[in-house]
């Protein structure tokens, strides 16, 4: 037990760092080099990996539970009660730290840097009105988080079952239930808002990027030298039609307004097309066209992975979905499902793996990271949009500090949700690890007349003794609420559905260009060619 402890406590200091030092890559890669900004870069790396560690936390509670109990159903000697409730409370407070933190940076932290950058934007603004400014706009944040935790430390508790109790007793009542649940239900109904939100964040990003990505990866980008015969032309034809509109006023007889217009716009192509030309020739002589030509072989092989992950996971989420409608309690309950009735391949493989230490940290890790990485596909392929408005685009090395808060609030919301994801894709595993509990069962001898009694081990579900099975507190803060258990159910099969059209699109979509936005984008420079391939 020493042994492993420590090689867990290893593990745990080693995950920290790879968390810290994946966070500045990330964020780094993005972020534009001519508008970097210190505080916006510290935001953004900090944010992100809260919302990682978060993350970290469900496969350390479900080891946990799971830990205190022997494969033949039976609590380990150290686990006694006081040990077991020590050890829940200890997984309670780090969400309690985390999920706090994590509201701090979505409706204080984050919206401050925001608006405090946009004014920064004006020269004239001192840094006094600045900060006055940001903290104005930043106030109605913080009214709304005050908001959500008034509502859910009051309106979903129960009253006295007396009929006859006064008002002033029901009040007390609220306060007492919201003193000995140590304010659980204030702060799950704030985070499940988050998830609820971070829930659409992944039916439009997620989804869409489950396909995007690995689709990309296989069918790779166009050529080089093919995109620079195909822009020579477009060149050669806008100098013409440059050309017969110029020749008009040879005679100097001055141009009709339609055709200044029309040769404003051709020149504008000219430039934006004379500005591919030079990104495309440095891309086609960069050393690093030619390393990303060598390794096509192994972003096919990725993508195939990639996709054959997604397979699994969509194929996963629908069996979970379909026995929730088939054998849940309805929609009252949150669909909460009471036994396993339809297993699926992930709910059968992440108890198995959870024997060997520590496969299954390492799954649940993939899992997470392949959020992520999808994710991101799909906000960079869609970008950051308000209703129909486009926002922000997401652009290696050209990413402007406000959409970089975006994208990691975005991302943060996203790794929220993944913990209701898991549950779907695993419930049984999200919920009791590997517990086994003892039954009893009557076993005829056929030495002895009559019957014996036998205890045999069968794995923990919904219809376990509660002294006997340890809920994880994960479980705890995902399933506090019945309607928000019910919203994430609907949106699983929204989540299935955006994924199958994304497929579709994205196997209908031609190659991506070498560049990405060249263009559009009007913050690329003539002097600054980069590399955007894929």
């Amino acid at each position: 037990d020493r042994k492993k402890g420590s090689v867990s406590k290893d593990f745990k200091i080693n995950w920290g760092n790879a968390i810290l030092a994946f966070c500045w890559i990330y964020v780094r890669k993005y972020q534009s080099q001519r508008e970097s900004e210190v505080v916006s870069t510290i935001t953004a790396i900090f944010s992100l990996a809260i919302a990682l560690i978060t993350s970290a936390l469900l496969p350390v509670d479900i080891f946990l539970v799971s830990y205190m109990k022997n494969q033949n159903g039976t609590f380990k000697d150290w686990a006694n009660a006081n040990v077991s409730r020590q050890i829940e409370d200890t997984v309670l407070y780090g969400y309690y730290t985390l999920y706090s933190v994590i509201l701090f940076c979505v409706f204080f932290w984050i919206p401050f840097v925001y608006f405090y950058y946009e004014e920064k934007d004006d020269d004239d603004t001192s840094k006094c009105t600045q900060i006055k400014t940001a903290l104005k706009y930043t106030l109605g944040f913080a009214v709304i988080c005050a908001l959500l935790l008034l509502v859910g430390a009051f309106v979903p508790l129960n009253v006295p079952n007396n009929k006859n109790s006064t008002e002033w007793e029901k009040v007390k009542f609220l306060f007492e239930e919201l003193g000995s649940s140590h304010g659980l239900a204030a702060l799950s109904f704030s985070i499940s808002s988050l998830t609820l939100i971070g829930m659409l964040a992944a039916i439009t990003y997620t989804a869409y990027g489950m396909s995007a990505l690995p689709l990309n990866l296989i069918k790779g980008t166009r050529s080089t030298a093919y995109e620079r015969l195909e822009n020579t032309e477009d060149i050669e034809e806008v100098e013409q039609h440059i050309q017969t509109i110029k020749s008009k006023s040879k005679d100097g007889r001055p141009l009709p307004a339609r055709d200044k217009r029309a040769l404003k716009q051709f020149e504008e192509r000219l430039r934006t097309l004379k500005k591919r030309e030079r990104h495309l020739e440095f891309i086609e002589n960069s050393w690093w066209t030619k390393f990303c030509g060598a390794l096509r072989p192994l972003k096919i092989i990725w993508g195939i992975f990639f996709i054959l992950v997604a397979l699994l996971f969509v194929i996963s989420l629908f069996l979970s979905n379909l026995d929730k409608a088939l054998h849940s309690a309805g929609i009252d309950s949150g669909f909460i499902i009471f036994g396993a009735n339809l297993s699926n391949p992930l709910n059968m493989l992440l108890p198995l793996l959870q024997t060997v230490f520590p496969l299954d940290y390492i799954l649940i890790t993939i899992i997470i990271m392949y959020f992520i990485f999808t994710s991101m596909a799909g906000i960079r392929n869609i970008g950051i949009w308000f209703f129909w408005i486009r926002l922000y685009k997401i652009r290696r090395g050209r990413t402007r500090p406000q959409a970089l808060l975006f994208l990691c609030m975005i991302l943060l919301l996203i790794v929220l949700h993944t913990s209701y994801m898991i549950y779907s894709l695993a419930p049984q595993y999200v919920m009791y690890g590997s517990q086994n509990y003892l039954i009893e069962t009557n076993v005829t001898s056929d030495n002895r007349k009559g019957n014996s009694t036998l205890f045999v081990p069968k794995r923990c579900d919904a219809d376990a003794p509660e002294d006997q099975c340890t809920v994880t507190r994960t479980y705890l803060f995902l399933h506090k609420f019945w309607f928000f258990s019910a919203a994430y159910y609907f949106g699983n099969w929204a989540f299935l559905g955006v994924f199958l059209i994304g497929l579709i699109v994205s196997c209908c979509k031609g190659k991506k260009s070498v560049i990405e936005g060249v263009d559009e984008d009007s913050d690329i420079s003539d002097d600054e060619p980069s590399v955007y391939s894929v």
